[in-house]
């Protein structure tokens, strides 16, 4: 067993009494125009806003001009650009105790299985199938079952499998809080983002949901980003479940570990996650008595797009495809497609109860990317940024300036033609090409469009995998 101490960082960066004395004042101020109008006049400058000031706006309202700027920010630093991954889950054997989820240790009506190496090699080919390039694996956290030497060897075989022209060119990677060693082995794997969830930011709800296991300790849960950043992982994802605990906390104290890791680091989260719990195995959502409607649930995506631009936002098939609809225009920059959430569920579909949460968008990922060109969206495979090393500080200059746009449109379009060309029906093929003849006219460098162009023609006739 590897010897640890427990840090008082946590309560340093995330003060429980700084969230309540931000939702006090924030209610004190949600009739106080005057600064209201000041913090909208400061967003305006797209450089983010604080916690506080990011909290009087979900607490005021102003919904019409809060989403209009929303609106502003996501199209001036993410275009209509939507990049598209799937979940690749390898185990659900887990030693924790967290109550909102089915893997938990004690429950016992949950089928338990781990993929072997042949079976993921099987799963992989499926996704590469449907035409995905970038995955996040997931696992529940055990000692036996889910080690970090399975992570790395199953990281190692989704990257060596090449079928027809298919290849996962990004793993990112969702697992259980680890050490610096740890983090470091991941790095030297070639990993794309490290993604967890805090779950609930809130100490004391965090020890009711998480009574057992290594999850249960509170404070090596939340530094895990920080000993991420210490072993080379400078694309970092955050989270919160939200239905746990009062959303207005969860936004606050979220926002708080951005800075946070913004101002210790210089890169602050590569991307945010705003999963909404579930029905699962022995789990439903009602239990807890937080949820959030779908209003809310938009307002929340917007104001985290408007307190930090650089930050994508992701929704998963967790939300119907009505919600991820209202969702795509003021924040979202991330969705998954034909998303499975049992392990080994694309080879042989979900026929077992190895499910981790029931998904409401089942659309396939054919019927998702038309859906994408249809109203007007760019369906993006783009693994470029992780390819030519603009991970961390590098992307985060880039997007802060809004000079990203330069590299992702192109790299977009590029990959939506591979797309087209290799897993497209007839009608989607139209639609898309289309679709990158208009975009191509937005590329403001002719040397760009001349670039882009040479590479469009190569890829249709057999060349992939051009990045820029």
């Amino acid at each position: 067993m590897t010897y640890r101490m427990t840090s008082t960082k946590a309560a340093e960066f995330l003060n429980h009494e700084e969230v309540l004395s931000t939702l006090t004042w924030a209610d004190k101020n949600r009739e106080n125009h005057a600064l209201i109008a000041q913090i909208m006049q400061r967003a305006r400058e797209k450089k983010g806003l604080n916690h506080r000031e990011a909290s009087l706006l979900l607490t005021a309202g102003r919904w019409d001009e809060v989403s209009a700027l929303a609106k502003e920010i996501k199209a001036e630093f993410y275009g209509n650009r939507i990049v598209l991954f799937a979940p690749l889950y390898l185990s659900n054997h887990c030693v924790n105790g967290c109550v909102y989820c089915p893997y938990h240790a004690s429950n016992e009506t949950i089928t338990r299985k781990k993929l072997s190496q042949a079976e993921i090699e099987r799963e992989v080919i499926a996704l590469q199938d449907m035409g995905h390039k970038r995955l996040v694996i997931e696992t529940g956290e055990h000692p036996v079952h889910a080690p970090i030497e399975y992570v790395l060897e199953s990281i190692d075989t989704i990257y060596k499998i090449k079928h027809k022209n298919g290849a996962i060119r990004r793993v990112n990677v969702n697992i259980a809080a680890t050490t610096v060693e740890d983090y470091q082995k991941l790095h030297a794997a070639g990993i794309g983002t490290y993604i967890l969830f805090q779950e609930t930011y809130n100490r004391f709800r965090y020890k009711e949901l998480h009574p057992t296991g290594p999850k249960a300790d509170y404070d090596w849960h939340v530094e895990a980003m920080d000993r991420a950043m210490q072993g080379g992982l400078d694309d970092v994802g955050i989270g919160v479940l939200f239905g746990l605990a009062d959303y207005r906390y969860e936004f606050v104290a979220m926002l708080m570990h951005a800075e946070h890791l913004d101002v210790t680091y210089g890169v602050g989260p590569h991307t945010i996650s705003v999963p909404r719990i579930r029905t699962a195995d022995g789990v439903a959502p009602e239990q807890f008595g937080r949820g959030i409607d779908d209003e809310t649930f938009a307002r929340i995506v917007a104001c985290i797009r408007i307190a930090a631009p650089y930050t994508g936002i992701i929704v998963s098939t967790r939300e119907t495809e009505a919600c991820r609809r209202a969702v795509l225009d003021v924040g979202v920059s991330q969705i998954s497609g034909g998303s499975r959430t049992s392990v080994g569920g694309y080879e042989r579909a979900e026929t077992d109860n190895t499910k981790q949460f029931a998904t409401s968008d089942n659309r396939t990922l054919g019927e998702v990317v038309q859906w994408l060109m249809e109203i007007g969206h760019i369906p993006s495979f783009c693994t470029a940024c992780y390819k030519e090393g603009r991970t961390g500080d590098r992307f985060m200059e880039l997007c802060k300036s809004g000079l990203i746009q330069d590299f992702c449109l192109p790299n977009a379009l590029m990959t939506l033609q591979e797309y087209l060309l290799d897993y497209a029906a007839d009608d989607a093929v139209a639609l898309g090409e289309a679709l990158i003849k208009e975009e191509m006219t937005h590329i403001p460098s002719a040397r760009m469009v001349e670039l882009v162009t040479e590479h469009l023609e190569k890829i249709k006739v057999g060349s992939r995998g051009f990045s820029i």
